[in-house]
């Protein structure tokens, strides 16, 4: 896939810069989907922060608590957010800024900043519990599969994987290139979208074997009584949240969408080249809905199929032993054990992106605050690489020491619902106000994007009274 890549340091750096808009860089978009698909990335690396936590975790609790009820929510959820998601990656691609650039522009100000820049800077504590406990997670399934200590379940044994992904992560971001998080996406995206499909289709075999009735009841658009709390949940901890719409237009950015497109002079070729590159965003945007959609609505029917029936909701860590329970009983011991490796790439996947994806939005929330100029690429490099040291070792030490992952996840999920109010809100005001009427869409997706912050609002302030 083509891409441009950020360099780390000196004066090659600020060649190669994808946040400058230098006409030299200017290039005419594809027309079509074949040839788009050598342009499209950005949405796998989103795809591979969406399915982890909040599918092999919750979404597969979620369908042990109430079913096959539920499953036509996992496509609403995932499918309202696309909109603010694409809002947002408008006005980057157009002005080579970053979201949270935008977020600043949001009235009112205070003490100089816009208010959603604070809560930017506050969903550390949201990245911090969630990615806890996505790590957490992992080294779980992984000391499952190898105890250091013959007990899987010590501080031990999941601290020493824990501190094994920690390190990896490291390894591979440290030189922080956006071709190389997209290559890793793109491969484990792949792999767990294919595999959890197998997963899915390998319980026809096993006594928890799902039918077409099953699917067709959990598309027939009904809440049942005591519903409201999981729907809640769902539509809040599935698809993209704020952090992924966020980290969205870091990568639209660094692969070259805004670069390409070049500056805005005015001119009818600048809104000919942005409407261009916009249009393939939006393709990249769509294939990830569809890739993390159909992985998210796979681990809710596990939780249905296998776990509902039994009565049995996860606690802790409880899905990833009783699920590969299941499949080692029914399929044999080596089906459990391809669970657990499966499930522990799954969440380590996730690290993978969210490493870079998140770093970016918190150097860029601290330059914000004068600690350093964003538009210096070598002072950038130095931060995000510094963030994407500390970050996965503080993850990996709340991860050991709490040692509860679903319930970090969960924790991160509330949080995570608050800034998600923010990002629509801010969504629609770049949309309306920052955004050139060029290079936006027409009346239907407008109608789109009002509709999706309107429910994401609603339904955030709901979840947060209640």
């Amino acid at each position: 896939m083509a891409s441009s890549s950020e360099a780390g340091g000196g004066q090659d750096a600020a060649l190669n810069d994808p946040y400058v808009l230098d006409p030299a860089k200017i290039r005419s978009p594809p027309r079509g989907w074949v040839p788009s698909l050598r342009f499209l990335g950005p949405g796998m690396i989103t795809s591979a922060a969406v399915v982890g936590s909040g599918e092999l975790i919750t979404a597969t609790t979620l369908g042990a608590e109430v079913g096959f009820v539920l499953l036509w929510l996992v496509f609403v959820s995932t499918f309202v957010k696309v909109a603010v998601q694409i809002e947002v990656a408008r006005w980057s691609i157009s002005t080579g800024r970053p979201a949270i650039d935008g977020y600043d522009q949001v009235p009112p100000r205070v003490r100089g900043r816009g208010w959603v820049t604070y809560l930017a800077i506050l969903m550390f504590l949201q990245f911090l519990t969630s990615q806890a406990g996505v790590l957490g997670a992992a080294g779980l399934a992984l000391s499952i599969l190898m105890p250091i200590d013959g007990d899987p379940a010590s501080t031990v044994s999941i601290g020493f994987w824990g501190l094994v992904m920690v390190l990896v992560a490291i390894t591979v971001h440290f030189t922080n290139r956006y071709a190389i998080v997209e290559r890793f996406s793109t491969g484990l995206v792949l792999l767990v979208t294919a595999a959890v499909g197998v997963l899915v289709l390998g319980l026809r075999a096993t006594p928890f074997a799902w039918s077409a009735a099953d699917l067709a009841s959990g598309m027939q658009f009904q809440l049942s009584a005591g519903a409201m709390g999981v729907a809640l949940a769902m539509f809040g901890l599935t698809g993209v949240g704020a952090g992924e719409i966020t980290s969205y237009s870091y990568w639209c950015v660094e692969k070259g969408y805004a670069a390409w497109t070049g500056p805005d002079d005015g001119s009818d070729d600048w809104a000919e080249r942005a409407r261009g590159w916009i249009a393939v965003m939006k393709k990249d945007a769509w294939l990830s809905w569809i890739i993390y959609t159909l992985s998210t609505a796979a681990f809710y029917i596990l939780g249905a199929a296998v776990l509902n029936p039994q009565g049995l909701v996860p606690e802790g860590t409880g899905v990833l032993t009783t699920i590969s329970r299941i499949f080692s009983d029914t399929l044999g011991s080596w089906a459990g054990t391809i669970f657990l490796i499966f499930a522990a790439i799954t969440l380590f996947k996730t690290i993978l992106a969210n490493v870079p994806s998140l770093c970016r939005q918190i150097a860029n929330s601290v330059a914000l605050f004068g600690f350093f100029d964003w538009s210096d690429p070598v002072a950038r490099g130095r931060w995000m690489r510094g963030l994407m040291i500390v970050m996965p070792v503080c993850w990996g030490i709340l991860g050991v020491l709490v040692n509860s992952p679903l319930a970090l996840v969960v924790l991160g999920g509330i949080l995570n619902a608050l800034y998600l109010l923010a990002v629509a809100v801010a969504a629609v005001y770049l949309s309306f106000r920052r955004t050139d009427r060029r290079i936006t869409d027409g009346r239907l997706f407008t109608a789109y994007l009002l509709f999706s912050a309107v429910a994401i609002f609603a339904v955030g302030l709901i979840a947060l009274t209640t």
